[in-house]
């Protein structure tokens, strides 16, 4: 006999996020490896000491990283994907509920920080990774050109790796 799913949701009860993600989660590990409270520092000047509060300089900057590890390629694909990934809210801070900052915002947030930050942000990264031994100082030669035939054989080598 062929079964048929009916769609019915109860509502949630004493649910949290800390029990929906899993403790070897990738962003568990990033959260516990990777501080980014240093970024308040970089960014303290772009602001204004009376208004609104602002979206948390280490939310935007999280936000940031998600967007390279999930190969995001806009705030608005990126906000639409943080609202449908309970890993993502959970690095973030957010919980279910929670509005989350609209994809306009991050796009005046990053304006107002400029390439300078940007270059510092990366830079701090790259080294908190080295503390961490997440990377190592071995050269990597990536060659990011457009291709639309396969690569030659001898360019896929393993020596363009040493």
């Amino acid at each position: 006999m062929m079964g048929k799913k009916e769609r019915s949701f109860a509502p949630l009860i004493n649910v949290s996020l800390e029990e929906l993600v899993p403790s070897d989660h990738f962003y568990r590990h990033l959260e516990r490896t990777l501080d980014l409270s240093f970024v308040r520092e970089f960014v303290q000047g772009t602001y204004a000491h009376s208004g609104r509060p602002s979206i948390d300089p280490v939310v935007f900057f999280k936000l940031q990283l998600v967007m390279f590890f999930e190969g995001i390629r806009s705030e608005r694909q990126l906000m639409r994907h943080a609202a449908d990934r309970l890993s993502v809210l959970w690095y973030l801070g957010y919980d279910l509920g929670e509005p989350l900052p609209g994809h306009s915002s991050l796009t005046r947030i990053r304006e107002r920080y400029g390439v300078e930050v940007f270059r510092r942000f990366f830079e701090k990264i790259v080294e908190l990774c080295q503390k961490a031994g997440l990377v190592w100082g071995k050269e990597l030669y990536v060659d990011a050109g457009h291709r639309s035939r396969p690569m030659p054989r001898w360019t896929r080598s393993s020596r363009a790796l040493q």
